[in-house]
């Protein structure tokens, strides 16, 4: 994702881009048991791999002739291990990867137990899957105000459909994933839940809700639901003969948000011209030396820092010390001023954070603004800040400690990586809108956007961590065509699409969708389009410019006046992807498509919605909203 509100790092490994790589030779591949087709593609996997990747991988290979075949999130796997053991379904809905990665987290520590098991994305499971599960466990982000994330979509209408199966025999529990700065906190996983509960399944293990810092929550559901597992098959189980930590530590990537790799900025250059409304930067890191490797499609993490004139002026209005003592984490204790720079949000407020400060305070008219109407809650928050509410209803029943407890915890903001490693290998680079306005006679700027756009002195460096995207990702085949949906800084992205099909040599088309306010002064990377599609790469681009013409125009219409086309390709095999807004874009460019499919495909409403979905589930249709 691109422009949206999403300690000094250990000596860093040796850049894996550094090494030198061996790759097998002819002999070897002629003499290798395999069709020269899987022999080709075993050699081109292996050249991919630095030399830790593929220790790994030998050690992880070695580990599974060792011993009887583990689960390993394949049903074939699992049918080849004795009837005894439990199955269990592992199911993952991810929007960022995180309940992916925690799904596979689970699956790791299921194989190193013995456990046969599936591994499935929730938009791969069907009916069947449910019917045939005894252990459902499932893992589930909420994706904006309470909605299940993209791919986790269909198998929620299906649990509240007529369709769905009745489970009396399964037994299940549920790892939801939410922010509490959102009024509809875990709002999918609760849904789920409840589902699975009013078509009779009985739980394993009661459900888990994590905030923003869900590894601790999530570790010790994880560990809950082993334990239980092995109290109900323990004389089935196979002992481990390689750990779960073994079998993750050379593949991981030692930075994360609470351990940062903070990286040089190279470049901060405004994409935007002088007389824009907005200001976009182009932002260039250096991953030198960090061993960071990326795909296009995924994310680079900032961790955030508020601003410290914001966090002055907030004591300022609080009845508190700076140095009183609040809860930082599940372990330990920091000073207030601390928290408030690095672990509070303190900048526009929720609904949800409105109704726990009026509970707090015993504040009947704040209480009554919780309880109101979208409509009329939105007009009382606009450009509403923590210190503007405390100005109007200051927590003097409040000390320190149960005032800290009420703010929600300062999230990271990701971005979508708008470079390819191939093309650029030391950098990550970056398409930031700097979030900058005035509400309440006080000048308020984004928590990262506006850290990042002050980042222009030689010596300026982002904390950064890399975010994967497994949903996100350019077709296997370089022959097969991609139209690529992306207004704004939602561009980004395809940016690095473009430059990762023209260094590995991909011949299929490629046709962009691009929209912004002006022509003059909004057209991001227009000389880089305009020289790729000179050079043939980009065989298409339609651009709209809402703001150049009386009645606005949006890239959904550009899409719909070339549906006839569009259609063609889609019938070709070109794939679609979807980068931006998910409040108004993405539904308006959803309708656009489900419009095309049914006029130039002649199909009803419905089964243009099943032509998409069949789309989705063969991951020709991605999306990538926020």
């Amino acid at each position: 994702m691109s422009g949206n509100a999403r300690a000094v790092a250990a000596q860093s490994p040796p850049s894996a881009a550094a090494e030198p790589q061996s790759h097998p030779s002819a002999d070897p591949l002629a003499l290798a048991p395999f069709p020269p087709s899987v022999a080709a593609e075993v050699c081109a996997l292996i050249g991919r791999l630095d030399r830790g990747q593929r220790l790994w991988l030998s050690g992880f290979l070695a580990g599974i002739e060792a011993q009887p075949p583990l689960g390993h999130g394949t049903a074939a796997a699992a049918a080849a291990l004795p009837d005894a053991r439990p199955t269990v379904t592992v199911l993952y809905g991810s929007q960022t990867g995180n309940s992916e990665r925690l799904a596979k987290q689970l699956a790791e520590q299921l194989t190193a137990r013995g456990v046969r098991f599936t591994l499935l994305d929730m938009l791969r499971c069907t009916r069947t899957h449910l019917q045939e599960a005894q252990v459902l466990l499932l893992v589930v982000s909420t994706h904006g105000d309470g909605d299940p994330p993209e791919r986790a979509v269909p198998l929620s209408e299906l649990l509240r459909s007529k369709k769905a199966p009745r489970l009396e025999h399964l037994r299940y529990s549920v790892l939801a994933l939410g922010d509490s700065s959102y009024e509809r906190f875990c709002e999918a996983g609760r849904e789920f839940d409840a589902r699975l509960e009013a078509l009779g399944a009985q739980r394993l293990h009661p459900r888990e809700e994590c905030d923003v810092d869900f590894e601790m929550s999530a570790r010790r559901w994880i560990e809950s639901i082993l334990g239980k597992l092995e109290h109900a098959a323990s004389s089935a189980l196979a002992p481990p003969t390689l750990s779960a930590e073994r079998r993750t530590a050379s593949v991981s990537n030692a930075y994360t948000r609470k351990n940062p790799y903070h990286a040089a900025v190279l470049t901060n250059q405004p994409l935007t011209a002088p007389g824009s409304s907005k200001d976009v930067r182009h932002i260039e890191l250096s991953l030198a030396g960090s061993g960071i490797r990326y795909e296009p499609g995924d994310s680079i993490g900032i961790v955030p820092r508020n601003r410290s004139e914001d966090v002055e002026a907030l004591l300022e209005r609080l009845p508190y010390s700076a140095e009183s003592a609040v809860q930082g984490d599940a372990r330990s204790m920091i000073g207030l001023r601390q928290g408030l720079l690095e672990r509070f949000e303190i900048g526009p407020i929720s609904r949800s954070f409105v109704k726990r400060y009026a509970e707090a305070v015993g504040s009947a008219e704040l209480a009554a603004v919780g309880a109101a109407s979208d409509r009329e809650f939105t007009l009382y928050a606009r450009g509403r800040h923590l210190i503007d509410l405390l100005g109007e209803h200051p927590p003097r029943a409040l000390d320190a400690t149960s005032f800290a407890r009420l703010l929600p915890p300062l999230a990271p903001r990701l971005y979508s990586i708008a470079s390819s490693q191939q093309a650029s290998p030391d950098e990550a680079h970056l398409t930031v809108s700097i979030v900058r306005y005035e509400s309440f006679d006080r000048a308020r700027w984004g928590v990262v956007s506006g850290a990042l756009g002050e980042l222009t002195g030689d010596d300026a460096v982002a904390p950064i961590y890399l975010q994967r995207n497994p949903a996100f990702r350019l077709p296997e085949d370089p022959g097969s065509a991609i139209v690529m949906i992306g207004p704004g800084t939602g561009v980004a992205p395809f940016r690095a699409f473009l430059a990762e099909r023209e260094q590995a040599g991909a011949n299929g088309r490629n046709w962009l969708f691009f929209g912004d306010r002006t022509f003059e002064w909004d057209f991001l990377y227009q000389s880089e389009w305009l020289e790729w599609r000179k050079r043939g790469l980009l065989t298409r681009m339609d651009a709209a410019f809402s703001r150049d013409q009386d009645s606005k125009r949006y890239v959904q219409h550009r899409i719909l006046e070339n549906g006839a086309e569009l259609w063609q390709w889609l019938e070709d095999g070109a794939s679609l992807y979807v980068c931006g807004d998910a409040e108004h874009m993405a539904p308006d460019v959803h309708r656009a498509l489900l419009e095309i499919v049914a006029k130039h495909g002649a199909r009803s409403a419905e089964d243009a919605a099943e032509y998409l979905l069949e789309l989705q589930q063969a991951r020709r249709y991605q999306r990538d909203v926020y």
